[in-house]
């Protein structure tokens, strides 16, 4: 019987077989937009969550991978792996940035992903890791195989963003990034963030 309805790009999509290796990603927002787009939990369709602040914009790709999630197991590794107290993860999936030579002209669209890396990002005390991927068969960054392979500078704009799209110059931002990680930890991330969905939501 055919489906009658479009996939909730959270629930609905398989994350990959091949995953953590290759994954699916969900692109929600790209470097040309001017407003930071979301997933909306209950609908599945994108929303304006709210307009970029000032001059930043996201420096690639940006998206979730389907079928994670962040809570319970990615707040005991972020605290194991920082030794920082974690609350709590985030409650929402895992987010994955994707490197891409080709313009992607807008969001709403799934890609096939191979992660490299990641950054541990803690906001307000909550696990918010943030994946760092190149898009499968680009022609540049597939010769990136680790996010050891990116210049520093390419992974700091990305770090800068995050760091600082939240807030105002006059305030003090709560995110903190405690490490950058590679490839092998970026699975085992992965990993737990499937691990926390398939707890959460009997799938």
């Amino acid at each position: 019987m055919r489906k009658q309805h479009k996939a909730h790009p959270w629930h609905g999509i398989s994350p990959g077989e091949n995953a953590p290796i290759i994954v699916t990603a969900f692109i929600e927002i790209v470097p040309s937009d001017t407003v930071k787009y979301e997933i909306d939990k209950e609908s599945g369709y994108l929303k304006i969550d709210r307009p970029q602040k000032f001059s930043n914009m996201i420096p690639t790709l940006y998206g979730f991978i389907p079928r994670t999630y962040c809570a319970e197991k990615i707040a005991d590794y972020a605290a194991l792996r920082s030794g920082k107290v974690v609350t709590k993860g985030d409650g929402d999936p895992l987010d994955i940035c994707v490197l891409s030579e080709r313009t992607v002209s807008h969001g709403d669209i799934l890609l096939q992903a191979i992660p490299i890396g990641g950054f541990r990002l803690l906001d307000g005390g909550e696990a918010d890791d943030k994946i760092i991927a190149v898009m499968k068969g680009d022609e540049f960054y597939r010769q990136w195989n680790d996010v050891s392979d990116c210049p520093e500078s390419y992974i700091n704009r990305l770090k800068h963003y995050f760091l600082t799209y939240k807030h105002l110059p006059s305030e003090k931002s709560i995110c903190e990034i405690t490490d950058v990680y590679g490839r092998e930890e970026a699975h085992e991330v992965i990993r737990h963030a499937m691990n926390d969905y398939s707890h959460h939501f009997k799938f």
